[in-house]
């Protein structure tokens, strides 16, 4: 696995409100060009939260505007077999994951093709590149049965979106990996903002251990270092016990319930994990314009001055941070986004001295 130390610099998260994927990569490569991602662009339909990754599933049943995973489908069992004959395959070396159907290649990842393509005609590399792909937790409660059932709650069929997303993960590794710099692959976990809550009462905290080391495993194969965002608050004990090597929040919402975990952020910074700070707001519209990079910056020095507390370094705590903004932007109008991303710059400039 490689190692890297972002040192204040600026990233995103993943979504932006625009309909071309080169004029997007466009603007990453304005505003964040030391760690460039690609772009999910939610007005693309195959670009959803789960329909994005859902291509090489077996049992994908699209009825209407419902799309499911039907066991009742006429060859389900040879299609699971398949699946996992594939998964095999691949890890034995018989399949090149290139050749996989764990491989983006269609119009669910116009954006990846079109970063790697830019990417490599940089003259001047960047210092790392950034992913994503959706959670397992998300996914796997967001993709339903014909009954409506998340298939989180059907063993095999979770254990199939597990190694689906992790295989699908290990292939934007490998792929990035191909430039030489570090990669981070996030896993962005919505749904993990209700664990514990009654709508997951029979969620465990072991399956969701589970199944994010399994992605996180995936992604430390191919060197990569595996992240987790949530966008609102979350049990952080689980992220910071996991295998996870980068930690997305919302600092600028839920920075206090996040420094509930003091003795844990103390521990996961010294084994080498990294926070990535979002403590740009992406909603509500209000708060966006009133915020800029001095605002922001008091903030921030409020808050360092927190971690610092937990007798951590500034040097170290800067060491080992990211500055980003507290979600995606793809809800919000292009004005607004464009505001995010130039304050998410210009307060890792400001952090940084420059």
């Amino acid at each position: 696995m490689q190692t890297f130390n972002p040192s204040g610099r600026p990233a995103l998260i993943g979504s932006l409100p625009m309909d071309d994927h080169e004029k997007a990569a466009g603007l990453v490569l304005e505003y964040v060009p030391e760690i460039p991602l690609w772009v999910q662009l939610p007005v693309y339909r195959e670009e959803g939260m789960v329909a994005q990754f859902l291509p090489g599933m077996p049992g994908v049943v699209t009825e209407g505007d419902k799309t499911f995973i039907d066991r009742a489908k006429p060859g389900f069992d040879e299609e699971i077999l398949a699946f996992y004959e594939d998964y095999l395959m691949v890890g034995e070396g018989g399949l090149a994951l290139s050749d996989s159907r764990f491989a983006m290649t269609g119009a669910e990842a116009r954006g990846f093709s079109e970063m790697k393509r830019r990417i490599a005609e940089l003259s001047e590399k960047p210092v790392a590149v950034k992913s994503q792909i959706t959670g397992p937790i998300t996914f796997a409660t967001g993709t339903t049965d014909r009954e409506g059932r998340a298939i989180f709650y059907d063993d095999e069929l979770r254990d199939v979106a597990v190694k689906q997303l992790a295989m699908k993960a290990a292939w934007q590794t490998r792929e990035l990996a191909s430039f030489g710099k570090p990669v981070m692959v996030f896993f962005d976990e919505p749904a993990l903002a209700g664990f514990g809550s009654s709508a997951f009462l029979t969620i465990t905290r072991e399956a969701v251990m589970e199944a994010l080391n399994e992605m996180s495993r995936a992604v430390h194969a191919e060197g990569g270092l595996s992240g987790v965002h949530v966008c609102a608050n979350t049990e952080w004990d689980l992220l910071l016990d996991s295998e996870i090597k980068v930690i997305s929040f919302d600092a600028y919402a839920y920075f206090d319930k996040f420094m509930l975990y003091g003795p844990k952020i103390k521990s996961f910074i010294e084994r080498g994990g990294i926070l990535a700070v979002g403590i740009v707001p992406t909603t509500p519209a209000e708060v966006i314009e009133k915020e800029d990079v001095d605002s922001l910056f008091r903030m921030w020095e409020d808050q360092l001055a927190r971690l610092e507390g937990l007798g951590l370094t500034k040097e170290r705590i800067i060491e080992r941070t990211l500055i980003t903004p507290s979600c995606g932007t793809g809800s919000l109008p292009l004005a607004l986004a464009v505001k995010v991303l130039d304050m998410t710059r210009g307060l890792s400039r400001k952090i940084r001295g420059l």
